[in-house]
């Protein structure tokens, strides 16, 4: 009974904090999916997001301008990527490692050589903390992080369903034939990882609010969670949700029943130390399931495929 009850205790900060790494998780989508580009600047983009929302919060800034902030700094990340691996010709997965890299001494800079700096809510106006997740009032920050993942969802529907989104999906489709149709393939991979990590890094404004404050290390193995919550959503929802909007939404319920799963796996006693481990297995467990269930169909229509074989040949 009490594991029951400290895990319903714990469901409404899974919820808000799956909510809130779900929009990083929807810019991982872009790049992973969409672009079929393998980005790990997520890790630092994140960081410099929630680095730049806190200090310009703590200089006495609107938090909403601070939000744009961060999300126009996750860009910039991510056009240093894309230029690195468009014009540089450094291969994809290691321009985001090189920009990963150098956003560690950037996000340092930012907050005034310090690996952490705290906002709390009782001195600044923050839109969203985790103080509130469990009240019925209109500071609880789940509607709020609701509102965000639609928006971004809308736009982005919007956004795909213009003609530079189409080219941009086309680029990701097969670069080859984009090119044949007059499509600057790497003006538009430089753009989407703008766009990608512009969205990572609002995640990581947004997440910096609601804990309260940032540090440097927040971004590390943020591209695990993202893979995490795109692949669980594609293997819950992969047949259901066909519509482009929809498997964008799958994408941020991918991130909350990561954290539900892993309130529970806590739940259970085990140790704090072993986190990465459990997301590890947790990744692993689902990254699996599509083989499995592909092996399984396999067997059935196998033998049953021998049978009306020789049943034809009798």
């Amino acid at each position: 009974m009490s594991f029951l009850s400290s895990l319903m205790n714990a469901l409404p900060g899974a919820a808000a904090q799956g909510l809130a790494w779900g929009i990083m998780a929807i810019g991982v989508y872009i790049t992973f999916r969409i672009l079929d580009v393998a980005d790990l600047t997520v890790d630092g983009s994140l960081a410099t997001g929630g680095a730049v929302c806190v200090m310009l919060i703590r200089g006495g800034f609107n938090p909403w301008l601070a939000l744009l902030c961060a999300m126009l700094a996750g860009m910039l990340a991510g056009f240093i990527t894309g230029l690195f691996h468009t014009r540089c010709g450094i291969p994809a997965i290691l321009a985001g490692i090189l920009t990963q890299l150098a956003l560690y001494s950037i996000n340092l800079r930012i907050m005034g050589s310090k690996a952490n700096q705290a906002l709390s809510v009782d001195k600044y106006p923050l839109l969203l903390s985790q103080r509130y997740v469990r009240e019925l009032s209109l500071k609880n920050p789940l509607p709020l992080l609701l509102i965000f993942t639609v928006a971004v969802i809308a736009a982005l529907y919007w956004f795909f369903g213009t003609e530079k989104g189409s080219s941009l999906r086309a680029t990701g489709a097969n670069p080859n034939m984009a090119r044949a149709q007059g499509i600057n393939t790497n003006s538009n991979i430089v753009l989407g990882l703008m766009l990608s990590n512009g969205l990572v890094a609002l995640s990581g404004a947004l997440l910096a609010q609601y804990q309260g404050s940032s540090d440097i290390n927040m971004g590390r193995g943020a591209i695990v969670i993202g893979l995490a919550a795109v692949i669980i959503g594609e293997v819950i929802f992969g047949k259901v949700f066909m519509n482009f909007g929809l498997k964008l939404f799958a994408v941020s319920i991918g991130a909350i029943i990561y954290y539900i799963v892993l309130q529970i796996v806590l739940q259970l006693g085990l140790n704090t130390n072993d986190l990465k481990l459990i997301t590890a297995l947790i990744v692993a467990v689902f990254l699996a399931i599509p083989y499995w269930k592909s092996k399984m169909f396999r067997h059935k229509v196998q033998p049953q495929s021998a049978k009306n074989g020789g049943n034809g040949h009798a």
